[in-house]
């Protein structure tokens, strides 16, 4: 895990859960007014999410089993930072792993906190393209079948709910106005 900063704000903290993914913390919040209130606080060491794009256009999702939610989820690979990891390096490795295509040319789209009222987690957001197939390596505890939608499928997924995961409508949201951007620009 990535190393904490202090908190300035914090004027207690004790960790009361430290596991391979997540730490939760118990801390006394400072408030402006002098009060403190007491507080959950997750600490996340961030992570990658990278949204592959052929280049006719189509989007490789994942369907992801998530065992929290007991579902299969339609998501974009994604990943968390391994130990100050560079997350350009964690969406390479992450796109390579879960999906199984190694791209030729990235683009940061941007980034966003997941859960800002009681976690840090940050997730850092690429578009991959120029991608060339391969073969998924996936942890032994994942279960992923790839599938690749056209922009209007995925479009409509969002919009009748059948991709529910936030870290994946965050980033396509973030590549669609991109989209917009660049046509308004244009004009």
């Amino acid at each position: 895990m990535s190393a904490e900063k202090p908190r300035k704000r914090f004027a207690r903290d004790e960790v009361v859960f430290d596991g391979i993914i997540a730490k939760v913390h118990k801390v006394h919040l400072a408030m402006g007014d002098g009060r403190v209130v007491q507080r959950d606080y997750i600490h996340y060491p961030g992570a990658a999410i990278v949204l592959p794009v052929l280049a006719d256009g189509r989007i490789v999702l994942i369907r992801n089993w998530r065992f929290a939610v007991e579902q299969e989820l339609y998501e974009l690979p994604a990943g968390r930072l391994e130990g100050g990891e560079d997350p350009a390096v964690c969406a390479a490795r992450e796109l390579a792993e879960e999906a199984g295509y190694t791209a030729g040319r990235w683009e940061k789209l941007g980034g966003f906190f997941t859960g800002p009222g009681t976690s840090d987690e940050f997730i850092h957001a690429y578009l991959a393209t120029d991608l060339t197939p391969g073969r998924q390596d996936l942890e032994r505890y994942e279960e992923i079948a790839v599938e690749v939608r056209s922009d209007a499928q995925v479009r409509a997924m969002v919009a009748d709910g059948t991709i529910r995961d936030a870290k994946t409508i965050s980033t396509l949201a973030l590549y669609w106005l991109r989209g917009a951007r660049e046509e308004h620009h244009a004009s």
